[in-house]
């Protein structure tokens, strides 16, 4: 009796696992977008170097990724274009003292995927993030990065895993 409920045990837990085995929550092989070019981002403020920074930043993490492949305008499936519409940074924490405490830098980024071959939309959105950093032992530049960072994540999830 026991070693036949270990074996229906044995069979149950073999068949769930290879049922995860196959099973995906990236729908991405399933798209006919096999590569992407990254245009350089617009910049629409004032704080010069962050939409070049930015797009360095993205064509990295999508190499990084490996889902798609990085190529030329001219070879690619699909086509990212990006504007950096806004870009803050204010104070966010305060001590007892009413001293600033942290900082937050608030990024807005209007992105676009194309279609390579006619240049029609795929997709149109608009990306917010924040970065926080102590005002005492950190810099802005600190909070830029953080920021870059998260916005990086939600255009790489957006552009692979959402298809």
């Amino acid at each position: 009796m026991i070693l036949i409920r270990h074996i229906v045990v044995i069979f149950l837990m073999g068949l769930l696992l290879s049922g995860c085995a196959v099973y995906s929550f990236n729908p991405g092989g399933k798209s006919s977008i096999k590569s992407i070019a990254v245009t350089q981002f617009e910049n629409q403020t004032i704080e010069s170097g962050l939409s070049s920074a930015m797009t360095d930043l993205v064509v990295q993490s999508f190499i990084a990724d490996g889902n798609l492949s990085v190529v030329s305008e001219n070879d690619a499936d699909a086509i990212l274009v990006g504007v950096l519409k806004g870009y803050e940074r204010k104070a966010y924490t305060f001590d007892e003292a009413d001293n600033v405490s942290q900082y937050v830098v608030k990024l807005v980024f209007d992105l676009t995927l194309e279609n390579g071959g006619d240049r029609s939309e795929i997709w149109k959105e608009s990306f917010y993030s924040e970065g926080v950093y102590s005002a005492e032992d950190e810099t802005e530049d600190d909070g830029k990065e953080r920021a870059a960072e998260k916005l990086v994540v939600d255009i790489l999830n957006r552009t692979t895993k959402d298809w």
